[in-house]
């Protein structure tokens, strides 16, 4: 946790769901960091750390753990913590008391994690506890019935290896078994496979197929599986599942989900940050055009926005903002560089180290970032930051006296785990091999059993790669926003509707009144949001149910508007005074008042809280703003009437933190602040919110250090240089220590109406709040929901922000930053409602699984 410098111990820290599956209390940054210190040359600090894992290592602990990032990670950390024990044994200085203690705790820990195959398909269970494995009452698992295709696909590298160090053949059995099923299981059209499988029934349950995330390192490890073992069936299947990724997945620059069954249809717009491997894979296959052609388009994209996010659209645009400092597509650099020699590829890796150290970099290691548009931080830093990052960026720029070992005599796991090549030839009589059968007939030259070296890639030909990446240069600033194209609601003929959703006032009592009589109900959630539910059989009639259906299609439209015309970006609240010099980066609500962040310069000034507290009158402390960042609560009266208050007081800018003790953008979607109905013209100063948790940073940095100096604007600037060599290596850590508490940043950028504003705006919800009627005509408008189709008789939808070439291609999507929805074809008949809301709820599906699974 680099913001609040200590550990993240599983249990003593706020669940985050999934991702801390791969925290099991077995030190997992210290063991899957174990080889990246031999191949940076710290041996002297590799033999301390092998002997802290012996040490203080347990793995017998009641945690439950995935199977796949204990694998990957702790398996393959031990592994190739051991591959290099044994090397540096042998040249005879460092590690000479070292006898296979590394081999046999990672023994151990394949013991512990062979209970997950007890299934009758032989895919083992997604997850497990370590001490009293899957089946026992105390283990708390095993009732899964899915894992993605990577988490049962990705064993076979280090469970081999594992049984060629040892002897002890089950492990390199059960993961063959694994992958056997998978291939049985595959689409036999198509030969894809899907994202999620049923463990049990062999079923697919998620049928979309890429290369990213659920599926990325189960392709990487057929290819390398054959490359360590030596088992050509390996090499079969990659190359017919690779033919069938470039037939139907790859649409250069592009690589985009398809439908197993249909893989001509595209499952969505937008891309995955996991695909980032897939060039470095394309080379170790030797397919290198199509490698720099993506790998271009990822360069594009990262110089866009810092860092690559974490799912962005196909015009490039931000979809899902986190970046949690993936090294993926610094795998890819590192294998382009070693196969063409290009020499763009290290301004590529400088690119990378710089923007690392520019943004990333905070007093306790690195940072992710939670927003790449804003660059607030998250308290986080995975283990895969040093196990492969740092890794492939040193290897980059090595030269082959810079490495005590030949690295060509290694192959790499999914988490960048180094594995000696000799292993393929040792026990090799106990493994059994596959025997495989069906295969498609492909291209001859797809099934090449060597990967072409450079001279035969690029004969006499030194500008091979800039040729190819010349055209895709620009590929990324093609795309431009578009102005909204707005229709005027239709409606039946017939008498004037009683409400239009435009003039409905939500503390207005006739309103309300209207609204019950059409079935519509009104519900004030506690974070401030509204809810509107409207159920047929409770409207005094069949036509003011009808008045109350049109009234919600109406409110879904009009909101859908609003959040394309006021929809603003979020802003940022960096902190900039002793100690934290900008490291600290807090995303803050905007409002749709008063200094515009966007279009003028930044707002610099020390805070000072204001009194009263909530500013919701005339302040008594006007001397303590004056010239300062006025703090103010939320509560008891209107944002612009606190932002007039501390204007009048002298303020320079306000920061209105939460009322409710705890929120967070963890657990609540950050909303901007409205105004009060009238003419907020008057206001001059900017004004930004922070939830609790996020307010209380600052106000705990005042306590400690009394003058606090922040700087508001619409993203995130550099640090002060000036003042950052002022600063004192110790101090900044024992403060960090003290101040950095809750130190987390907001990302999601997600309009929501404030309680306090219901009176002057209409219902104003982010762009996944809205859903029409359900089956039983209830229909329902709520924060939590997707965006659905305002009318069938709506021919057209707001569009912000996509760009096609018209020559092309007549086809628009309504997007958001937050959400991606279905195509809208111009001149084509509208697609029926119960057709997109199945499009939804399937997206809805694969963000939720794909989180589950790896993002």
């Amino acid at each position: 946790m680099p913001l609040t410098c200590r550990g993240r111990v599983r249990g003593q820290e706020p669940s985050r769901g999934d991702v801390d599956d791969a925290l099991g209390k077995f030190s997992l940054t210290l063991i899957d960091s174990l080889d990246t210190l031999v191949v940076l040359n710290k041996t002297k600090e590799f033999e301390d750390a092998v002997r802290k894992v012996l040490r203080d290592v347990n793995l017998d602990n009641d945690v439950v753990v995935s199977v796949f990032e204990t694998n990957i990670r702790v398996l393959g950390g031990l592994l190739g913590g051991h591959s290099l024990a044994i090397m540096l044994k042998e040249k005879g200085e460092y590690m000479q008391w070292y006898n296979d203690e590394l081999l046999q705790m990672a023994k151990q820990l394949g013991y512990k994690l062979l209970p997950a195959f007890n299934t009758t398909s032989g895919l083992p269970y997604p997850r497990i506890n370590l001490k009293f494995g899957i089946r026992k009452p105390e283990a708390r698992t095993g009732t899964e019935t899915d894992t993605c295709t990577a988490c049962a696909g990705t064993l076979i590298l280090e469970f081999a290896a594992l049984s060629r160090f040892t002897g002890a053949t089950i492990f390199e059995e059960y993961a063959r078994k694994a992958l056997d099923f998978l291939w049985e299981k595959r689409q036999r059209s198509s030969n894809l496979v899907g994202v999620t499988i049923n463990i049990h029934t062999g079923d697919w349950v998620r049928k979309d197929s890429g290369v990213g995330a659920g599926i990325d390192s189960y392709y990487e490890y057929l290819l390398k599986a054959y490359v360590l073992l030596g088992d050509d069936s390996f090499l079969e299947r990659f190359n017919t599942h690779y033919d069938a990724i470039m037939r139907y997945i790859s649409q250069p620059p592009l690589l985009l989900d398809v439908h197993i069954h249909k893989p001509m249809l595209n499952a969505r717009t937008w891309m995955d940050a996991l695909l980032a491997f897939f060039p470095g894979l394309q080379v170790l296959k030797g397919d290198i055009r199509p490698a720099i052609e993506t790998h271009e388009m990822l360069y594009q994209v990262i110089k866009k926005h810092n860092f690559l996010p974490e799912a962005f659209t196909t015009d490039f645009r931000v979809h899902w903002a986190q970046h949690p400092l993936r090294p993926e597509f610094a795998e890819s650099t590192y294998f382009l560089y070693k196969a063409t020699g290009d020499p763009y590829y290290l301004e590529v890796g400088k690119t990378l180290i710089e923007n690392l150290n520019k943004y990333a970099r905070v007093p306790c290691g690195f940072a992710a970032m939670k927003d790449v548009r804003t660059g607030s931080h998250e308290d986080r830093m995975d283990s895969f930051f040093l196990a492969e990052m740092f890794k492939y960026l040193y290897l980059l720029f090595a030269d082959k006296e810079d490495i005590i070992f030949d690295i060509e005599d290694y192959i790499f796991t999914t988490e960048a785990h180094l594995l000696p090549l000799w292993l393929s030839t040792t026990n090799q009589s106990m493994s059994k091999k596959n025997t495989t059968s069906e295969y498609t007939e492909l291209d001859d030259s797809n099934f090449d059993w060597t990967c072409p070296n450079t001279q035969i890639l690029f004969p006499n030909d030194p500008l091979y790669a800039q040729s190819i990446r010349e055209p895709l240069k620009n590929v990324v600033d093609k795309s431009c926003p578009r102005g909204i194209i707005r229709v005027e609601e239709s409606f039946r003929s017939g008498a004037k509707p009683p409400l239009r959703a435009r003039d409905f006032m939500a503390t207005n009592p006739e309103h309300l009144e209207i609204l019950k009589k059409m079935g519509v109900s009104l519900i004030h959630l506690k974070d401030g949001r509204v809810q509107l539910v409207q159920h047929a059989i409770q409207a005094a009639s069949s036509i003011d149910a009808e008045d109350g259906l049109r009234f919600m299609q109406e409110m879904i439209e009009l909101s859908s508007q609003q959040q394309k015309e006021q929809q603003l970006p979020p802003r940022a609240v960096q902190i900039v005074s002793h100690p934290f010099f900008g490291r600290v980066v807090l995303t803050a609500g905007p409002a749709q008042f008063g200094l515009d962040l966007s279009k003028h310069k930044e707002t610099r000034g020390f805070v000072a809280s204001s009194k009263p507290y909530n500013g919701c009158s005339e302040l008594t402390n006007p001397e303590a703003v004056m010239g300062k960042i006025a703090l103010i609560q939320r509560g008891q009266c209107m944002f612009a009437e606190k932002a007039r208050n501390i204007q009048n007081a002298g303020a320079i800018g306000g920061i209105v933190i939460d009322d409710n003790e705890g929120s967070s953008s963890d657990t609540a979607p950050l909303f901007q602040m409205a105004g009060d109905g009238k003419d907020t013209d008057d206001i001059k100063i900017p004004m930004l919110f922070l939830f609790s948790k996020e307010g209380s940073i600052i106000l705990d940095a005042i306590r400690e250090y009394e003058e606090v100096e922040v700087l508001l604007s619409d993203k995130a600037k550099d640090r002060d240089p000036e003042m950052e060599n002022e600063e004192q290596p110790s101090s900044e850590n024992d403060s960090q220590n003290q101040s950095a508490e809750q130190m987390t940043s907001i990302s999601q950028e997600i309009d929501l109406i404030d309680q306090e504003s219901l009176e002057e705006t209409s219902l104003n919800s982010h762009p996944e709040s809205l859903s029409p009627a359900d089956t039983d005509n209830a229909a329902s408008v709520s924060p939590s929901e997707q965006n659905s189709n305002p009318a069938e008789n709506h021919e057209t939808t707001s569009l912000d922000g996509e760009c096609t070439d018209l020559d092309n291609q007549l086809q628009e999507q309504s997007e958001t930053e937050e959400d991606s929805s279905p195509n809208v074809s111009w001149g084509k008949k509208v697609q029926p409602i119960d057709s997109i809301l199945a499009d939804w709820n399937e997206d809805i599906e694969a963000f939720e699984m794909m989180e589950k699974d790896e993002l």
